[in-house]
């Protein structure tokens, strides 16, 4: 019988050439497999080192579970956290709304988020093997197989610890990256657990983000199993949680590219000789004293990672936009933007005549129309002419701490205005190519208000207001254009039932959009089709287990993405005509609407 060592050195060695960049397509040794694990370890060691340097925003969402007859389980209850992580200090985190007041009170605070069930570094804990120290002297590691990644070739160890019941060591199975012996992704828990502390199941992935750089980036765990009698009967209840980590590259980059592209005037004077109308009157004035506001927001919010770089998500939304605009004849100055709130919460808001909706909302919309009728009502909002605070064009208005960004920053809009844009989002939905597949978005609408007593925290904003708002929009359009639903007496449009369990209502959490966690853009996913669902796949809002694709970068990251937002102007030009389609893979509006000229 052949050796370990010998195994692992084929094993190593015999990989195809074709497979490596073709500046690695070069012979190497083969390495046996003491070699293997002490760079493996070693380069964990300098990972721990490395993340010193870093506060990445962070955030865990935690849904407890509960039977359900026909997805299997459904959400009981739920947690929210927001904070930064101070990795200077070791596994430390300051959440970012605490204290935030009464509005926020439904969050839970810091204290009521982690009871006796969690502890406050526990979930940020994850993203280290084993923080106190992973060397051969504590754990006993033994090679498994090769696999793939996505594109990032792995070789696949289980590891224990040299000492049975070593608590907080970790125990499962870890993924190491054959170029540079990162390990990418582990699976698994820390030993040890007692009465008084308990460790979960987690799955921890990092993401390539540079030369030699993988940073944590998404964490999957869960706890107990419904289908198991055992998990019932013990103190902690049946759980599933997300955590993500963005926003590594927060104040560095975007500084120096700024700085990079600093112009100095020349000494001599340049004159304006044309003849051109370029004087502000009063309400140019004032438009512009509103977008100079808006902008001092949205910027404070990039800069705080709170708010997406603009990509080509916005993109997306504003496709939608300009297709409501097109179909109402509407040309609004200065334009209406559409940003990506960073975070998992289902809001949208309006700040002056930029549209934000939260990644949340974005990943569990099931199509088009549905992200039209949430659009619809927020650009109610900007044609009524519902302003921003123009104090924020003052940039005083605008420094203050982090932690007091959700004190300082509200844009909930109060009961006559959303009344108004609620009436206003109804006629822009009726006359848009949107009308006619209303139905999607009232079945979405009213899985958010069926499952709100089940994920208040979800539902709950943090700036803006709650989308079961919208729901009104979508009903009367879809009420207007069917009589299906009509009550044989007196004609009333009957009260909306339950969608059937084979209809998507809504998707679960991590939908649509993936994020890099240095820069902080965020990614149409490109998946593939998945075929019939089940019923206990039609898992609406739920949080679900999650499978990078894994690449690596070829040059080294930037400290900040590229600038691509184009400011807009009060003389703005037109914009271009109806779209075909607005999101991949789904059906885009009816072609034979009107055009604006």
């Amino acid at each position: 019988m052949r050796s370990p060592k010998i195994v692992l050195a084929v094993a190593l060695g015999a990989l195809p050439l074709a497979s490596f960049p073709a500046a690695a397509q070069q012979p190497q040794q083969a390495l046996t497999p003491e070699a293997v694990i002490e760079k493996l370890v070693a380069q964990e060691q300098a990972e721990v080192g490395l993340l010193r340097q870093y506060s990445p925003l962070v955030e865990t969402y935690i849904q407890y579970l509960r039977p359900d007859n026909q997805t299997g389980a459904a959400p009981s209850g739920d947690k929210y956290f927001l904070g930064r992580a101070a990795l200077s200090r070791g596994v430390e985190l300051e959440p970012l709304d605490k204290d935030a007041g009464l509005k926020h009170k439904v969050l839970g605070s810091w204290a009521e988020f982690f009871t006796s069930e969690f502890l406050p570094r526990g979930f940020l804990q994850m993203i280290f093997l084993d923080a106190n120290g992973f060397d051969q002297q504590h754990y006993h590691i033994e090679y498994v197989r090769r696999e793939f990644l996505g594109e990032v070739r792995c070789l696949v160890f289980d590891i224990d610890p040299a000492k049975k019941g070593d608590k907080g060591r970790f125990v499962g199975r870890i993924w190491v990256e054959d170029q540079d012996f990162h390990i990418v992704r582990f699976n698994g828990a820390y030993g040890g657990s007692s009465l008084t502390s308990n460790y979960f199941n987690f799955d921890s992935w990092r993401t390539n983000v540079g030369k030699n750089l993988w940073l944590p980036s998404f964490i999957y765990s869960e706890q107990g199993s419904l289908h198991d009698k055992k998990s019932l009967n013990i103190a902690y209840k049946v759980f599933r949680a997300h955590t993500r980590l963005w926003g590594y590259a927060l104040g560095h980059a975007r500084q120096e590219q700024e700085l990079s592209k600093v112009l100095v005037e020349a000494s001599t004077g340049v004159r304006d000789q044309s003849e051109n109308a370029n004087d502000y009157s009063p309400l140019q004035a004032e438009r512009s004293w509103d977008h100079q506001a808006e902008d001092n927001v949205t910027d404070r919010l990039e800069r705080q990672g709170l708010l997406a770089p603009y990509g080509e998500v916005d993109k997306v939304l504003e496709t939608v936009v300009n297709n409501l605009e097109v179909t109402n004849n509407l040309d609004i100055t200065p334009e209406v933007r559409c940003r990506v709130l960073m975070m998992s919460t289902l809001e949208s808001f309006t700040v002056g005549h930029t549209i934000v909706l939260s990644r949340g909302l974005i990943d569990t919309l099931p199509d088009e129309a549905s992200l039209a009728a949430i659009l619809a009502h927020e650009l109610g909002h900007v044609v009524l002419g519902h302003r921003i605070d123009s104090q924020f064009a003052f940039f005083s208005r605008v420094r203050f701490d982090e932690k007091d960004t959700f004190k300082h920053f509200d844009f909930a809009r109060t009961p006559e205005e959303e009344e108004a844009a609620k009436q206003k989002g109804i006629e822009l939905l009726k006359n848009s190519p949107y009308k006619d597949n209303a139905k999607s978005a009232q079945l979405f609408l009213q899985a958010v208000r069926t499952r709100s007593k089940e994920i208040p925290n979800l539902i709950s904003p943090h700036l803006g207001d709650r989308v079961s708002s919208n729901w009104a929009v979508a009903s009367a359009v879809f009420g207007a254009s069917s009589t299906e639903d009509k009550s044989a007496a007196g004609g009333q449009t009957a009260p909306a039932e339950k969608p059937a369990a084979n209809v998507i209502a809504a998707l679960p959490l991590g939908g649509r959009i993936k994020v890099d966690p240095w820069n902080d853009q965020l990614h149409m996913l490109k998946s593939k089709p998945v075929g019939t669902v089940a019923k206990a796949e039609n898992t609406p809002f739920q949080i679900t287990p999650f499978m990078f694709y894994l690449t690596r970068v070829i040059d080294a990251p930037t400290a900040a993405p590229q600038n691509i937002e184009a400011t807009a102007r009060i003389d703005a030009p037109p914009k271009p005509q109806i779209s075909q389609e607005a999101l991949p893979g789904l059906p885009g509006p009816d072609p034979q609407k009107p055009q604006r000229q």
